[in-house]
């Protein structure tokens, strides 16, 4: 287990407050010693809350291009047919993953191929489950192409918590399999929306984990996706 490099300065920030803290009631109050133990105590506690938050598993990941790898840890708790109407403009079963704030929050590429489509969005910060979140919130937008011809379009969605989305992709990028392409602080949801046709492997409530549960399988032929220029909103 290591920490991603996205948590170093939240963990440094971590440590001054801890100690400008803990040297405050050392000053002041000298002997409060009861008051020192539940601070030294809500400081330990508070310094292994912001590591789990940015814990980085090493992982071993097997890769399929017919196979939809989980992008997040979390919950699922979207599974439904839509449209999507950004870039792909058709239907789509849209497959949402609810990231709490102790799950790892390092996001993983669901399929191999190329980058068709990035747009970042800046928004609002509703709660990540509210219906809403998925179009008005700050996310972003990713289309891969898998060697297949497969499209499949997922989003990092920001949250109440998260305040701040990290990538690491842009269009043209040729990016494998599980391989990280983002992060997300403090946990919020991403979504998938992948082909009519696929089969879907989990179902709602399911505990899943990025890079490991296989969320579903691609249909064999689907239209391939034209590229765009993405342009800033």
């Amino acid at each position: 287990m290591t920490i991603h490099k996205e948590g170093y300065t939240s963990i440094a920030l971590c440590i001054l407050f801890i100690f400008v803290l803990n040297a405050g009631i050392q000053f002041y109050f000298p002997q409060a010693y009861v008051l020192k133990w539940v601070i030294y105590i809500l400081s330990f506690l508070l310094f292994i809350i912001i590591l789990q938050f940015f814990r980085s598993p090493s992982l071993r990941i097997a890769t399929d291009e017919t196979k939809v790898l989980c992008p997040a840890d979390g919950k699922v708790v979207v599974i439904e047919e839509t449209e999507e109407t950004e870039f792909l403009k058709d239907r789509r079963i849209q497959l949402s993953v609810f990231m709490s704030p102790i799950n790892v929050h390092v996001n993983r590429n669901p399929i191999a191929g190329v980058v068709k489509y990035f747009k970042y969005h800046p928004g609002k910060y509703l709660v990540a489950w509210h219906p809403k979140s998925s179009t008005e919130n700050e996310r972003t937008t990713i289309v891969i192409e898998n060697h297949l011809g497969v499209p499949v379009l997922f989003r990092q969605i920001a949250g109440a918590l998260a305040r701040r989305i990290v990538w690491y992709v842009k269009q043209g990028d040729e990016v494998e399999q599980g391989q990280q392409f983002g992060f997300i602080k403090f946990g919020s949801r991403v979504d998938l929306f992948l082909p009519l046709g696929s089969k879907i492997n989990v179902s709602i409530g399911e505990v899943v984990k990025g890079g490991r549960t296989i969320l579903a399988e691609l249909p064999a032929v689907v239209e391939p996706v034209k590229a765009t220029v993405a342009t800033e909103a």
